[in-house]
């Protein structure tokens, strides 16, 4: 059997090769490229380093590549060309040991929940202690409640999922991605569909969760007043897999440059265009030469 393990000790860190991050970094990205075809690449040779402990945002308009880079930081996927590292570790999508290990310290929050349907609200947070670790039961239904206590929500564990709203929805699969203290916390459009108290509710949790924790936090998501609020690194990508700003809130909310001003006030006219790129329309309608 294998030895009982409680989420302090999955939170163990790996060992780190000498000198392949700065201290403070958990994750770094060195120069990758990836694309699901050879026709268009979605992230072009980019390089970050996301802050230990803090919270990051990555802004940008919708098929930038924000959700992928989550993907390839999870190992959902593997790089074209240069390296995911995970604190110090190169993460190989190819070793599945590897993936086991490092996926136990870090959870995912998905755009739609993905919550399973047929568990309870209590089930589904309890899901990943029931997976990853030998917790006797009387210990998992603690740390469940304890969760559920965090989102607001222990009064809803005996819920099924096709009762509870969008917004409680949204707060279960936080405390689901919580369940095993991870060191890594990545959101994906956390508000996305949620009312203006419901959004107020998860911007606050993000901040209180990764403040009590010591987590690391990246958020991705359009919502610029929120992420502004709440993070204390903000990265701005762009169609193509480009990085075109990176900084404090405040450094981006005061920048010239007229992509990362379009973006972070919103406004419909800038280098960023409406429309994907495309022939002349005449070419299509077969009235002009391509």
């Amino acid at each position: 059997m294998r030895e009982c393990r409680t989420p302090s000790a999955i939170r163990a860190p790996a060992r780190r090769a000498a000198g392949d991050l700065k201290p403070d970094a958990l994750i770094e990205i060195d120069h990758v490229t990836f694309g699901y075809d050879a026709s268009r690449l979605i992230l072009d040779g980019i390089s970050l380093e996301f802050p230990r402990g803090k919270v990051t945002a990555i802004l940008g308009s919708s098929g930038c590549g924000k959700t992928t880079l989550l993907r390839l930081i999870a190992g959902v996927h593997g790089t074209n060309s240069g390296r995911v590292m995970f604190d110090g570790e190169p993460i190989d999508v190819r070793n599945r040991a590897q993936l086991f290990r490092l996926r136990r310290r870090l959870g995912m929050l998905f755009q739609f929940g993905a919550l399973f349907t047929d568990l309870t609200v209590f089930e589904n947070v309890a899901f990943p202690l029931r997976e990853h670790t030998d917790l006797p039961e009387p210990l998992v239904r603690d740390i469940v409640l304890m969760k559920l206590n965090a989102v607001g929500l222990r009064g809803a564990a005996g819920l099924r999922i096709g009762e509870v709203s969008g917004g409680m929805a949204r707060r279960i699969a936080l405390a689901r991605a919580i369940a095993l203290d991870p060191e890594l916390i990545m959101y994906d459009e956390p508000f996305a569909g949620l009312d203006l108290i419901s959004m107020g509710v998860a911007a606050k949790l993000i901040r209180t969760l990764n403040d009590v924790t010591g987590s690391t936090s990246l958020v991705v998501s359009h919502d610029v007043p929120q992420c502004m609020a709440i993070s204390d690194h903000v990265v701005l990508m762009a169609n193509g897999g480009r990085i075109v700003a990176q900084g404090t809130p405040a450094e981006l909310m005061a920048s010239h440059d007229p992509e990362t001003r379009q973006f972070t006030r919103g406004e419909p006219d800038g280098p960023v265009k409406f429309h994907y790129p495309a022939p002349d329309i005449a070419v299509d309608f077969g009235v002009a030469a391509p």
